[in-house]
């Protein structure tokens, strides 16, 4: 049995049994305009989360006690639980974090706290400010509720974006029973990005035991892998120049003459090449041809870009020759050198989003074939390499694993993504894409020729941003700007893909592709304002090198 279908047989059991016990609705009633529904302080609850873009079906078990301040949320039976205990101030999550032999092991992590209150997590809407809309059939579509519920409605607006949630209700004996809950804004329960949700609910009770949110005595909680402890050739610079430490430079060095067959006119240029390669070794793991004089722009601009607007016939593409008054975009957006919009989910994970847009464009230009790299193989196995799944990552730690685990598979091969922590089954996948090294981008210059130039050569790039601000959550079109975006690498906080520029009205702009859905955004994408380096997308790009 394949992957996908083992997933949906899981989903399916999980429905089967989650809802086995229907409600008696005999003495059911709906709340009419009596005021906004009120749900228990105590409840444990079944669910099952829909996105329908992501194709993501997410079965959850929920705890909740408000007298004890303690809350507990499980996604996919025991895959990942987590723990909310606002009594101790402290959060934990279990999930399956691979060991040495990258065999998946259950683990406990402890969420660092210090300067953060905790707050327990319910998985049902504050109706406080719902209006009550009709009373109607209750639509679900995984068992038969022969009865009418109340619909109740708000409806947020901010700038252009347009925020609806509707939840479906009933009461038995005065006690209220979630039946349904749809989003189409904020995901206000689990707090993710704009997107469209439905929650459907079942096997609702007011019990709830305190011994649910006791951890697993076996386990010994630890703090996540990453940022942890860096090599100290590749990521503690300062320390070969303090120290004396570059043995391992002078090692590479001749590694990469030998393996690429390098040969230098004289000692100046074998030590000038050395240095080139000692300043890019830090950077990513390849010597780099020297910069281009920028009076080349513009030429490559356009060679490049008639090449790729005859040949993937997108009307993205627009070479000065074949549109004399427009702008030229770098790279493809529609069945080229990048792959449709996805969607994260309810997880940390657009590190991984990153990473795989750009291989998939740098494969694409190898090879000429586009194809859907895996996400949750990144999410799943990347721990030793200080990536640390749902909860954050980066894109050169991505790299590193790729490089040291022998590559990454397609979606198809390793399986759909999930939206949470899995179990890492690397093992007998096929590996479609190797990777030689990667690079970063530096766009110190005013008009960011380097990562023009990247666009230009390498096809989408991996780079980070500051997307913290409302304003980019509810963009809708327009080039970007915010004021308040900050662009230094403690500013960052989110992972996207380059894949173009141009300008528009006069405003120079990044296209930048989001993993956010085509709900968000203008269909998934952003123009961001290049002034300024506005948000960091200049600030630390990066690209890989695809093994041949």
């Amino acid at each position: 049995m394949g992957f996908q279908s083992q997933k949906k047989s899981v989903v399916l059991l999980f429905i089967a049994l989650s809802f086995l016990e229907i409600y008696d609705l005999g003495e059911s009633r709906s709340f009419q305009k009596k005021g906004s529904p009120v749900f228990s302080d105590t409840y444990t609850v079944n669910g099952l989360l829909l996105l329908p873009y992501a194709e993501i079906m997410e079965p959850f078990k929920a705890y909740f006690n408000k007298s004890s301040n303690n809350s507990r949320v499980d996604y996919y039976e025991d895959l990942v639980q987590t723990y909310q205990l606002a009594s101790k101030n402290q959060a934990f999550k279990i999930a399956y974090m691979p060991d040495d032999q990258g065999k998946p092991v259950h683990t406990c992590f402890k969420l660092n706290v210090t300067n953060e209150t905790v707050t327990i997590q319910s998985v049902l809407p504050d109706l406080t400010n719902f209006t009550y809309v009709v009373d109607e059939f209750c639509e679900n579509i995984y068992f038969p509720i022969k009865t009418n519920c109340s619909r109740w409605e708000l409806t947020e607006i901010h700038g252009k974006k347009t925020n609806k949630y509707t939840m479906w209700v009933l009461q038995k004996k005065n006690i209220t029973i979630p039946i349904r809950y749809q989003m189409k804004g904020y995901n206000s329960l689990l707090g993710s990005h704009y997107d469209k949700y439905e929650v459907y609910y079942g096997n609702f009770t007011t019990d709830v035991s305190d011994l649910v949110f006791n951890i697993n005595k076996n386990f010994t909680c630890r703090s996540f892998p990453g940022p942890g402890l860096e090599n100290v050739g590749e990521h503690n610079p300062i320390k070969e120049f303090i120290d004396k430490h570059d043995n391992h430079i002078h090692q590479a060095f001749e590694d990469f003459k030998q393996t690429h067959d390098k040969k230098y006119k004289n000692e100046k240029h074998h030590e000038t090449r050395k240095n080139i390669f000692r300043q890019n070794y830090r950077l990513g793991t390849l010597e780099l041809p020297p910069k281009l004089p920028t009076t080349v722009l513009e030429e490559f601009n356009t060679k490049r870009m008639v090449y790729w607007y005859h040949h993937c016939k997108s009307k993205h593409f627009m070479g000065k020759d074949g549109n004399p008054g427009g702008q030229v975009i770098a790279t493809s957006v529609s069945g080229c050198a990048v792959t449709p919009v996805k969607d994260q989910a309810v997880c940390g994970s657009c590190w991984s989003f990153g990473t795989t847009g750009t291989i998939e464009g740098a494969y694409f230009l190898k090879t000429g074939n586009l194809i859907r790299l895996s996400q949750q193989q990144l999410i799943d196995c990347s721990w030793s390499n200080q990536n640390n799944g749902c909860d954050g990552g980066e894109d050169y730690r991505a790299y590193d694993y790729i490089i040291k685990n022998g590559g990454l598979a397609a979606e198809e091969d390793y399986g759909p993504y999930l939206g949470q922590d899995g179990k890492c089954h690397e093992r007998n996948v096929n590996r479609t894409v190797q990777l030689m090294g990667y690079v970063n981008v530096t766009s110190k210059d005013p008009d960011l020729e380097a990562l023009k130039l990247a666009l230009v050569y390498n096809g989408p790039i991996s780079v980070s941003i500051d997307a913290s601000h409302k304003s980019f959550s509810f963009y809708s079109n327009g080039v970007y700007w915010e004021p308040k975006c900050g662009n230094k690498n403690d500013d960052l906080d989110h992972s996207v893909l380059a894949v173009g520029y141009g300008i528009m009205n006069g405003q120079p702009y990044w296209l930048i592709k989001n993993s956010w859905s085509t709900y968000w955004g203008n269909d998934g994408y952003v123009l961001m304002s290049q002034q300024d380096n506005n948000c960091g997308v200049a600030t630390s790009p990066t690209y890989v090198l695809i093994k041949t």
